[in-house]
């Protein structure tokens, strides 16, 4: 009897729980919850492919709904489409200043996850969270943090086609410039990690403790006033080889043997204009300039001061330098120049000299000389001076550039090579936080680099708009950033990133969240309500 009892307690009670939670209509708190969660990934999913134009290539409504329920089955890769960044068919009208990215030839899930990671790199990072941000969407950031994690980790993702956005980005701006041709300036940086250790594939880059990634970038620049306009490939070396955007990949060669591969590259890349390749003094190699001009290719190098024939003599570049000077051969270009923030102006003076020593190799350790033919080079002195006449600075530029771009358009382009630099930082300390990234392999790092390229490339965009429409935007993001600009300056890349990040947050809230709630909620904080 006592048993029989214990039992109907227990089959009580359990009913008891069993009912707990449930409303008057059946379902339980739990099934509400999930009802709810499925009402708000359905929004989500009509929002993000409302991102996408109407007539951008897609796949059939066969393979879209048997995706959308967890299909396996394969997708033909898309060709390069373009996309309203944060826009939907909704707000396309009251948006208009959105820019449009092109996308690259990817299966429309990862296109999806392309648009969400370059809206995340909109924006300046700090040193302590360089980690992908998540804007405030019905998704959790710990989502957000895993569909990363599975872009940046697929191979359905190559690198040949993260970059097709830029460079068809850059195809866009080159068709409006002015000038002849355009520039593409070469350099190399050191990628240096405080925790290598977590790295799986860092390579040594001099001496035994120096390990890292070398990041080679090729930048294409406007001739017209020094615009960066986009990266146009990237070489990552790693321990295990050279991650390259060209398919297939270069070997690891030296920095100078590089640069002949990338000239020839570049002919695939359908520009509508010709480049000037610019590149720093490491670039000063005889050998080189003859294999360039042989193959066709324009040049601007920083020449360090080596021997050349002028006027039946051999001669050094500063000796040459200075007999220009007291021929008076220099012009003055411009009083508007700036060394280290303080005013100087530009000076310009040109002759030809020809190069005629053999080119010194060093090949696996055994050192030679080859020989040459003539080569006959612009040579370009530009100084900056003071207003007493004291040369504050010197560049000895060399090119075969033809006679019909002036010396002084010369000495703007190499004074503009400096936007690589920028670029650099802007990734580096600036703006990424690169060196701070968390990705364990070099082609994780290649892949988010791409991505992270691309959101420089629209903050690069807005910052050169100078529509009006434009210009009130970017006074807006400006104050949103809660940054200082210098006098005469009305924007900089790096403040523009750190205010489209709270811009975008705003605009992705306010899809899901009433503005008068939102006011009613911030009123149960103090200082907020107190005026």
């Amino acid at each position: 009897m006592a048993g029989s009892t214990t039992r109907a307690r227990t089959s009580q009670g359990g009913q008891r729980r069993g009912c707990q939670g449930r409303s008057a209509s059946g379902y339980t708190a739990r099934q509400r919850r999930k009802q709810r969660g499925d009402r708000a990934r359905c929004q989500a999913r009509e929002k993000t492919l409302r991102r996408f134009p109407v007539g951008t290539p897609d796949v059939s409504q066969e393979q879209t709904a048997a995706r959308d329920v967890g299909s396996r089955i394969p997708v033909t890769p898309l060709p390069p489409a373009s996309c309203g960044l944060g826009q939907t068919n909704k707000d396309r009208g009251r948006h208009s200043w959105a820019p449009e990215i092109p996308l690259p030839p990817l299966e429309l899930r990862l296109l999806k996850r392309y648009v969400i990671l370059v809206e995340s790199h909109m924006r300046a990072a700090s040193k302590l969270a360089a980690g992908v941000a998540s804007l405030p969407s019905i998704r959790t950031a710990f989502a957000a943090t895993q569909g990363t994690w599975r872009f940046l980790n697929n191979d359905r993702a190559p690198l040949s086609a993260l970059v097709e956005p830029l460079r068809e980005a850059g195809r866009n701006q080159v068709k409006a410039l002015e000038s002849r041709f355009a520039m593409l300036v070469h350099d190399w940086s050191k990628l240096t990690f405080s925790q290598p250790k977590r790295k799986r594939d860092l390579t040594q880059l001099t001496h035994s403790s120096d390990v890292g990634y070398e990041l080679m970038t090729a930048l294409l620049v406007s001739a017209d006033d020094g615009t960066p306009l986009a990266p146009m490939e990237l070489h990552l070396k790693t321990a295990e080889g050279l991650l390259s955007t060209r398919d297939p990949a270069p070997k690891q060669v030296p920095h100078l043997d590089q640069i002949l591969e990338t000239m020839r590259a570049s002919r695939e890349w359908k520009l509508d204009k010709p480049l000037l390749h610019v590149i720093d003094r490491e670039a000063d190699s005889v050998d080189h300039y003859r294999q360039w001009d042989d193959a066709g290719f324009k040049f601007l190098v920083r020449a360090d001061d080596r021997r050349v024939n002028w006027r039946g003599e051999s001669l050094l570049l500063t000796k040459i330098g200075r007999s220009l000077r007291r021929r008076k051969a220099f012009s003055k270009v411009t009083d508007d120049a700036e060394y280290h923030g303080r005013p100087a102006e530009l000076w310009v003076a040109e002759t030809e000299v020809t190069l005629t020593r053999p080119a010194k190799k060093n090949v696996g350790g055994k050192r030679f000389e080859l020989a040459g033919r003539a080569l006959t080079l612009r040579y370009i002195v530009v100084q900056l001076r003071d207003g007493a006449g004291k040369v504050l600075a010197q560049w000895m530029l060399l090119t075969n550039a033809p006679k019909r771009t002036t010396a002084e358009h010369l000495a703007h382009c190499y004074y503009w090579r400096w936007r690589i630099e920028s670029y650099h930082k802007l990734l580096k300390s600036h703006g990424q936080q690169l060196e701070q990234w968390q990705q364990a392999t070099g082609i994780a790092i290649a892949r988010r680099l791409l991505v992270a390229a691309m959101a420089c490339v629209l903050a690069w965009q807005l910052e050169a708009d100078t529509s009006e429409e434009a210009e009130e935007l970017k006074e807006i993001v400006i104050r949103l950033s809660g940054r200082q600009m210098k006098h005469g300056r009305s924007c900089t890349a790096p403040a523009l990133l750190a205010g489209l990040w709270p811009l975008l947050s705003m605009l992705e809230l306010l899809e899901y969240t009433d503005l008068e709630h939102l006011r009613h909620l911030a009123a149960r904080i103090r200082f907020l309500n107190s005026g």
